[in-house]
Parts: structure tokens; sequence; C-alpha cells
């Protein structure tokens, strides 16, 4: 859909806009009250947000990203669809599923009571994406920015057969400094070491980062938090269709070997994401749906 007819259909006077981004890319620019936010409708991918009272972005975004057809944005909130990690079943299929390559429709935007701004974005299997899966499913996304930002991505089983999903809202945050940063809820859960040959170990303490990180914990249940003490604030997560949370730091020498990220980037991010990955995969019978959701919100920490 251009760009002009975007903004007919769907603007919102003094809230939401649609504009033209990086490499060309339509952005969907939110601000209202309580934050302001920019989303990609290449990829449905939440690029940016900003409470009003935070001095800084509450999402780290690659100043080396990519914005072309066919490459990942490497920042903000990917969406790892319909499957997470590597092709499941050995196919060749890219890793982290389709949907972060894809272009997403706009369904909706609206402005509720309460001064939050919502936009709710659609995808479809294409000739492109429809080799990639066997069957028929839709996914949508729902993104209601207030006094949280608030991610629901529901998947619709409209196949005649029941199918497996894996996913993941891979967000990346940022930090002020990655060795003054710790992750609290996760004491006490089993995780899947990946940098370790996937062994099976136990989280003791808070999860702090001093090397490269890549783990699936499982039997996760608890509210999340990232003590962020260089940047003085709280980031809160909480989820729901989730029983699993992936953590990741590429550290000093991943992040030198990827041309989309700076050098030194790794000391200023850390993904936390809401997931549905290792053993936590969901079985969607024919005709039904799923909602994966997680929301955020931020609070000081002097």
């Amino acid at each position: 859909m251009q760009l002009d007819t975007l903004n007919d259909r769907f603007s919102i006077a003094k809230q939401l806009q649609f504009v033209a981004g990086e490499g060309g890319l339509i952005h969907a620019v939110i601000s209202n009250a309580h934050a302001k936010a920019t989303v990609s409708l290449y990829a449905g991918q939440v690029l940016s947000w900003q409470p009003t009272a935070a001095q800084h972005d509450v999402l780290f975004l690659s100043k080396q990203a990519y914005y072309q057809a066919g490459k990942a944005i490497k920042g903000g909130v990917p969406v790892c669809w319909p499957w997470f990690g590597p092709d499941p079943q050995g196919k060749g299929r890219p890793a982290h599923g389709f949907a972060r390559t894809s272009e997403w429709a706009v369904l909706k935007t609206a402005s509720p009571a309460n001064g939050a701004t919502q936009l709710v974005l659609g995808l479809k299997l294409n000739d492109l994406t429809r080799p990639l899966w066997q069957g028929d499913i839709e996914a949508q996304l729902e993104i209601t920015l207030g006094k949280t930002l608030r991610l629901a991505l529901t998947t619709y089983n409209r196949g005649q057969q029941a199918i497996e999903l894996s996913q993941a809202l891979h967000t990346y945050f940022a930090v002020g400094d990655i060795a003054k940063t710790s992750v609290h809820g996760l004491e006490g859960k089993s995780y899947i070491d990946k940098v370790d040959g996937g062994k099976q170990k136990l989280q003791s303490g808070a999860v702090t980062v001093s090397t490269e990180v890549d783990r699936i914990y499982a039997d996760v249940k608890n509210e999340l938090q990232i003590h962020d003490a260089a940047f003085k604030r709280v980031i809160h997560l909480h989820a729901e269709g989730s029983a699993s949370a992936v953590v990741w730091n590429p550290w000093q020498d991943v992040a030198a070997s990827m041309a989309d990220l700076g050098d030194d980037d790794y000391r200023h991010l850390l993904c936390v994401e809401t997931t549905n990955a290792g053993s936590d995969i969901v079985k969607l019978a024919a005709g039904a749906e799923y909602t994966l959701v997680a929301e955020y919100a931020v609070t000081n920490n002097e």
C-alpha cells in the first residue's frame, strides 16, 4: 500500500502517521502523552520506544542495521515466526522464520480512551513464503503504546492439519553498560547453554553477562526485570502464552563478526526474549489460534 493511501486510511491526527524510513521502508511513527515509538511495516518490527519520562530509548537499534528486502533489521523487536532458531525440520529454511523479512499489512489503528495508541499489523502467506510452510497460517501483531508497550502476536491456523509452532519476540534492550546490568526472575531456573554445546544448567542468582551468552530458560513463570544501573532504570517484562525465555548477548568476537553490528555494541545491548522455544512448543489444532504477549514498562532506579 502506498504511503499516501496508508495515511488517508489509517493515520491518527497528532498520534500516528506513516513516513518513508531508511532504505525507503515505510515506518509508522507514534507519539502520544505516554511515549513515542517507531514501527517498520517491513518485518512488523518495533524499532524504537521511549516513554515520555525516559532519558534514553528502551530499545537498542544498530546504527549499521540493514534496511533492505531479504535482510533482518538488527535491533528493536524482531518477530521470529513461525519458528525460532534454526529450521526445525532441517530443510534449509532461514533461521527464525520469515516474518522478520516480510512486508506486513496495516489492518487497523485506534486511539483508546486511555490515551494509548494502537497499531494492528497482519501477515499472510504469499508467493515467496508459501513454499516455506506446509498448511495455511496467518499472524497478527497488535502493538499498543500507552503507559506500557504491549505486543500481542496471534497465530491463526487456517489449515486442515494441526501444526507445531515456535516463536519469539526477540527484543533488543538498550543498556548503559552490560557490566552493570543484571536480569532478575530467572533464579533457580534450568537452561540450555547454547554456547556450551547445549548443556543443561541451573541458574544461580541473577543473570549477569561477562562473556557470550545464548541461553533458553525453561519453566519461566516469573515477571522478569532488567536492572540497568548505568541508566538508573529497571525494565519490567511481563509475558503471557510463554513458558520459556531467551537471554542473548553476542559479546566481543561475535559482535565483531557481524557486519550489521558495531564492534562495541555488545556493551550496550541485551536481548531478553519472550518465547515459545526449546521444549516450550505450541501445538495448534486446525482452526485454532494462539497469542503470545510481551509487555514492557520502565521505572527509575536512582
